[in-house]
């Protein structure tokens, strides 16, 4: 990953969580990168030893308004 180009957004628990985070800033333009350990990959919640922890990555360049969409979609989990 060529981390001039990459900034770490966030990392959460579990891939189905990531893959929502990723659909909500693709469609709003943000470029995504998820990253995940190989042995956490798995369609069961694995929890132990954040294993099951997903890193997102955005453009450098869309990282301010990417935080800005992330904090709108976790208040609209609350």
């Amino acid at each position: 990953m060529d981390e001039l180009k990459w900034e770490l957004l966030s990392e959460v628990q579990g891939r189905l969580e990531a893959e929502f985070i990723k659909s909500y800033m693709e469609a709003q333009g943000i470029e995504v990168l998820l990253f995940q350990e190989s042995l956490g990959q798995s369609s069961f919640v694995v929890s132990v030893d954040g294993l099951g922890r997903v890193q997102i990555f955005v453009s450098k360049e869309q990282a301010a308004e990417a935080r800005r969409l992330l904090e709108e979609y976790n208040n609209s989990k609350e």
